[in-house]
């Protein structure tokens, strides 16, 4: 019996769809399928490291990839090589990222499709699955915001959807009306786990329901209803912005990746699927209808498999990856000359330090029309502290958004905003709350320019610090969790000035910046600050005091308890304020510490794991021969911060500054 005579099981209906379109999808379809056919070939023969099979499924990828703008992104996950393919990228670098070769697309420094490429359209994921649905939201309040009649899609999976950040996404779009499409590769399985033990819902897409969405049920293995819903779904939502959840029922015939295998999977199940493959019978369907001929498909098979041998033997003449550290180092961050722009005039203004920020945080949105905040409270309440009353009225609900309680959705939405060339700002309503964010930050934001060459213009206020009785949740100083992060700029002003200046070059800047603002400072320091626009560099130490006794490196708060300290002690010292994090300014460490030969660290955060006993370490192993007694620390209590005040004031390290700098200057 020939294939023309075989009835497809899948039922397919053309609709107005032409010849030339429904053959062009045939070809699609049957491109992936092939690539990966030869890919389990070369993981056998220890050819490419590793392989998650997307066999089964190639009429979700295809289809979504076909149906939208070529200028529209798409967010991928590791089953989704039909969106590279019909996104028609050269197979010679796709096969030399999967052999981690210098051709490929992240230099080696990630694998098969843990990656993105601007220039297609596409943004890779992470292996944490769920981020990248809120990366497309972002894209798709760009799209809003520039009024362009875009949309963003975003593939996950039927596991993933038990995630916060899928919640969190949806939620967001929903209320804030984005055109995006979050396809779910609905194949019944998270790794082995079944859908009866990730959720009770009977659909996927009845969970639509919740966040006021618009939902569909796909036949996520008919190349036809795929692509022509998807089609219809973007032209509606170019003209009428909002989200919809598209649920496309599948199933991948291979394990998650190809050591897991699929022992767990009934055999009738198995069965079931297999007879439903969308390649073999959509080509039944072509043969039957007769747009196809059996010569014609033995052609089109053949000439693909040209195409990946070629590509493939471009591959292998590529030699090993060659880099250097110095190579590795100089691509964490987008390239940038952090420099210091003066103000035009001498004028200043006494302000406080909660001011100095307003004011800066008002000339950059006057200076940067791209410029974004978003945070809870922000806008029309003006934040906790105040600092954006007002913004509304002047920029507008558009660049000035509340947000619903998500900190890890909105962190991944200003990383989307920065995909389309927007500056985004995220206020933490307090640093503490910025654990619900951290995924986003330290493996989107901060890995972004290192894997695959694009910039994370995002800046992410931390009003943090203790000493206003906040308590364990209102009070942590966490700078040090950033600080060990390669990729994130770490950026913690002691002055009105600096707090100004530090944030307008935070803003300047493309990589993302932690800004960190001491609370306690907010009401109680005034100085003259700059009228005009003006930055500060980051990554320079400034010196707040010139001394020959010993040096004191700190930061914050700290500047003035060693100010206070060493004054009533009648210390001549040299007070460092590092002023920026990451980097460090070893240079300006370096100089104290040979015009004073004694060194005490002092920060607010807990000692152990605290930046001290970073810098201890630097002068320890390059500053050694300098040093006329042992470098020492004082810091906070390595304590959860307290309530009380008595147990807060104990948890600071005033006083236990002070008997660290006694016992360095009698050593």
């Amino acid at each position: 019996m020939t294939n023309k005579t075989i009835e497809p099981i899948i039922q397919y209906d053309r609709g107005q769809l032409s010849d030339e379109v429904l053959l062009k999808l045939y070809r699609r379809l049957l491109e992936p399928r092939l690539i990966e056919e030869k890919m389990l070939i070369l993981l056998r023969q220890g050819k490419i490291s590793k392989w998650f099979s997307g066999i089964g499924q190639e009429a979700i990828s295809v289809g979504c990839a076909s149906a939208l703008l070529e200028d529209e992104l798409i967010f991928t996950m590791h089953r989704n090589l039909g969106v590279f393919t019909v996104r028609e990228m050269p197979l010679e670098r796709l096969f030399a990222q999967w052999q981690g070769k210098a051709l490929g697309f992240t230099k080696g420094r990630d694998r098969s499709f843990h990656f993105g490429a601007m220039d297609y359209g596409i943004v890779g994921m992470i292996s944490h699955l769920g981020p990248q649905l809120s990366l497309a939201a972002g894209v798709a309040l760009a799209h809003k915001l520039a009024g362009e009649g875009r949309v963003s899609l975003a593939f996950t999976g039927d596991g993933a959807t038990s995630e916060g950040e899928f919640h969190e996404a949806l939620n967001t779009a929903a209320v804030w009306g984005l055109p995006v499409l979050f396809v779910i590769e609905d194949n019944g399985y998270g790794l082995s786990t079944p859908s009866r033990e990730q959720y009770v819902c009977e659909d996927l897409s009845d969970r639509a329901e919740g966040y006021g969405m618009r939902s569909v049920i796909v036949d996520g293995n008919n190349i036809l209803e795929v692509y022509q819903t998807v089609r219809k779904l973007a032209e509606e939502l170019r003209e009428n912005p909002e989200p919809v959840f598209v649920d496309c029922k599948t199933f991948r015939m291979r394990g998650h990746e190809e050591a897991s295998g699929i022992k767990y999977v009934p055999r009738e199940l198995l069965d079931h699927w297999d007879a439903r493959d969308p390649v073999r019978n959509y080509e039944r369907y072509l043969l039957q209808e007769g747009l196809l001929d059996e010569k014609q498909v033995k052609d089109i098979r053949q000439d693909i498999k040209k195409q990946i041998e070629k590509g493939l033997e471009a591959a292998y003449s590529e030699g090993p990856i060659q880099s250097s550290p110095e190579k590795e180092l100089a691509d964490v961050y987008a390239p940038f000359q952090s420099r210091a722009v003066a103000p035009k005039t001498e004028k200043k203004t006494e302000r406080r330090f909660i001011d100095a920020i307003t004011h800066g945080l008002r000339q950059a949105m006057v200076k940067h029309d791209n410029l974004v905040l978003m945070g809870q409270d922000i806008a029309d309440y003006g934040g906790v502290f105040k600092i954006t009353e007002g913004f509304v009225r002047d920029f507008g609900k558009e660049r000035v958004r509340n947000t619903p309680l998500c900190e890890s959705a909105i962190v991944g939405i200003g990383l989307g905003l920065s995909l389309k060339g927007y500056k985004a700002m995220v206020e933490m309503q307090f640093a503490d709350f910025v654990t619900c964010g951290f995924n986003q930050i330290v493996n989107n934001l901060a890995k972004l320019h290192y894997r695959w060459g694009q910039h994370a213009d995002v800046v992410i206020r931390m009003p943090t610090g203790a000493g206003v009785g906040a308590g364990p949740y209102h009070s942590q100083s966490n700078e040090a969790w950033f600080f060990h992060t390669p990729g994130l700029k770490v950026v913690y002003p002691a002055t009105p000035e600096d707090a100004k200046g530090l944030l307008l070059a935070s803003f300047e800047d493309p990589n993302p910046v932690m800004y960190f603002e001491h609370k306690a400072l907010y009401r109680s320091l005034s100085a003259p600050v700059p009228d005009d626009y003006y930055t500060v560099e980051i990554g320079k130490a400034r010196l707040a005091r010139e001394g020959s006794q010993v040096s004191v490196i700190t930061y914050g708060m700290g500047v003035y308890w060693a100010q206070q300290i060493c004054e009533e002690m009648g210390v001549d010292a040299d007070i460092l304020d590092l002023r920026t994090l990451l980097p460090l300014d070893y240079e300006a460490i370096e100089q104290t510490v040979k015009k004073t030969n004694r060194v005490v660290i002092l920060h607010e955060d807990t000692l152990i794991g605290g930046i001290g006993g970073e810098i201890a370490a630097y002068i320890s192993e390059h500053l050694f021969q300098y040093l006329d007694a042992p470098v020492l620390r004082a810091a906070g209590l390595d304590t959860p911060v307290p309530f009380a005040s008595r147990l807060e004031e104990q948890f600071l390290p005033k006083g236990r500054f002070r008997e660290k700098v006694e016992r360095v200057l009698a050593y």
